[in-house]
Order: C-alpha cells, then structure tokens, then sequence
C-alpha cells in the first residue's frame, strides 16, 4: 500500500511540472501588442481570434517581476500555515522524542522554505535596482 502512495505523489509532481512546463511557454510567448481600442469596443472584444497577453506586460523583465509577485502572494500564506501546522505538531508531541523530532525538522524545513522565497524576492529587487541604476 505504501507503494501507491510514494508512486502516486511521484506522478502527481510530474503531472504539475509538464502543465507548468506546456503553460508556461505559452503565456512568455503571447502577444505583447494590442491593437487601439475602437469606440464601442471592450478589450474582449478584441482578443476574439487570437491570443492577447493576459500579465499584460511587455518584456521578460516584467514577466519575471509579475511571476515572482504572484508566487509570494501565494506562498507567504502558506507558509504562515506550515508554521502554525508546525507548532500543532510541537503540542501534539507531548514530549515524546520521535514526534518533537518530527516537528523540528519540519519547522527547519518551513523556515528554509521561507528563506528561499523571501530571499528569491530580495535578489530579484536587487539585481532590478542595479539594472535600472546602470540603464540610460
């Protein structure tokens, strides 16, 4: 029965990866120009047949900024969680060893989560302040 699981998690990440892998060109690709609006027109109206840019940003520059701003308004929250869960597991424990390991470890490996999203965060806002301070 464990076997299942392990494998199921396994493809479960493979399906995640191939989807952010086939979605993830298309939405780098779309089109970053739209045409003047017409009077009377609504902006759905002018993306019938084809595909308008929905980040509607312009170069990868922004793309990156826009994922990154995303991907912390969805990952500090659940962090928040993973540390509350955190300190569930810590009560739940009650002193016995194998379960106050357990929760160490997934603390440390929520604060090292954090770290990384935080710290992805703060390299990419230096690298732009440096860009934009080298530019013309």
């Amino acid at each position: 029965m464990n076997f299942f699981k392990k494998n199921l998690t396994k493809n479960l990440f493979r399906i995640i990866l191939m989807a952010f892998l086939i979605t993830a060109p298309a939405l780098s690709f779309a089109e970053t120009t739209s045409p003047e609006p017409i009077q009377g027109t609504t902006p759905s109206d002018l993306c019938k047949d084809k595909i308008c840019n929905p980040i509607s940003t312009n170069t990868i520059q922004e793309f990156i900024k826009v994922l990154l701003e995303g991907v912390l308004k969805i990952g500090i929250p659940i962090v928040a969680l993973a540390v509350i869960y955190c300190g569930f597991l810590f009560v739940s424990a009650m002193g016995n060893s194998e379960k106050l390991t357990k929760a160490k470890n997934a603390l440390l490996y929520t604060l090292i989560g954090a770290a990384i999203l935080l710290g992805s965060w703060a390299i990419a806002e230096l690298i732009s302040a440096t860009v934009t301070e080298l530019g013309p």
